[in-house]
């Protein structure tokens, strides 16, 4: 998860140079992270930019700014991030996505290391990290899409409503739970990524990647579509939604590979 509040709690404060709340220990009472002022503080400028990052740090803030629009976050729950060579771009800790400006980059190596950029990246960093360093992604979605969430509290699996589960590798796992920002949930998440491009994290949310932001942003709507479409059938009294075996995925999946348009 990215910045909700921890456990609900906010320590008393005053509020940060972008107005989030800010505890008596200087970090901010959303999930997992110091505080905006906190990040500022620390100088942490590194290297220039170069042009290509600048380009993808806008394409990383227009779709971070959808998850919002497209109702899969609330405030600044989620994250997202972009591969540009060997660093990787992220969205900082608590700070709404409608106020990031092209001053507001932030960098980090595949240990971690921040390169870029003076505000702190997410707390969710270990997630995206273990992605990186294991698939050939480019880019990471983070969300806590409701109906998604819903799903991996009820279920170790999302059953296979529909054939676009192909498109994510297979019937999408739930990794389960641990506390945010740990490797141990990391972990959970690469376990159930195998052989997937998105899986949900059980009582938390969604990740999805891809070779791009555009990719890894609609395979986590679909996830959040399959989701809703699952709840949907089940809630009908008496009846139990039809279910596709794993052929019929499989057979979906290899069709899916060469949709669209080529050239």
């Amino acid at each position: 998860m990215a910045e909700q509040r921890r456990d609900g709690q906010v320590e008393r404060g005053g509020r940060d140079q972008r107005g989030g709340q800010v505890g008596q220990d200087g970090r901010g009472g959303r999930e997992g992270a110091g505080t905006v002022a906190e990040g500022r503080g620390r100088n942490v400028r590194g290297r220039s930019v170069r042009a290509e990052e600048a380009h993808a740090w806008g394409a990383l803030v227009a779709t971070a700014r959808r998850t919002v629009a497209d109702g899969l976050v609330v405030g600044t729950s989620g994250n997202v991030s972009a591969r540009v060579g060997d660093t990787v771009l992220v969205t900082p800790s608590g700070v709404p996505y409608d106020r990031l400006t092209p001053a507001d980059v932030i960098g980090v190596d595949l240990d971690g290391r921040q390169v870029l950029g003076t505000l702190l990246p997410t707390s969710e960093l270990p997630m995206h990290l273990a992605v990186y360093r294991t698939t050939g992604a480019h880019a990471v979605v983070h969300t806590h899409a409701v109906h998604a969430t819903a799903v991996s509290t009820l279920v170790p699996e999302l059953p296979s409503v529909h054939y676009m589960s192909g498109a994510l590798g297979g019937p999408v796992r739930v990794a389960p739970y641990a506390t945010y920002g740990t490797e141990e949930l990391a972990e959970n998440m690469l376990h159930a990524l195998a052989d997937r491009s998105a899986c949900l994290l059980q009582n938390h949310g969604t990740i999805a990647y891809g070779d791009s932001l555009d990719l890894a942003f609609d395979r986590t709507a679909q996830l959040e579509w399959m989701c809703r479409l699952w709840l949907t059938a089940s809630s009908v009294p008496g009846l139990s939604p039809t279910l596709l075996s794993g052929e019929q995925v499989a057979e979906a999946g290899e069709r899916l590979r060469g949709y669209g348009q080529r050239g």
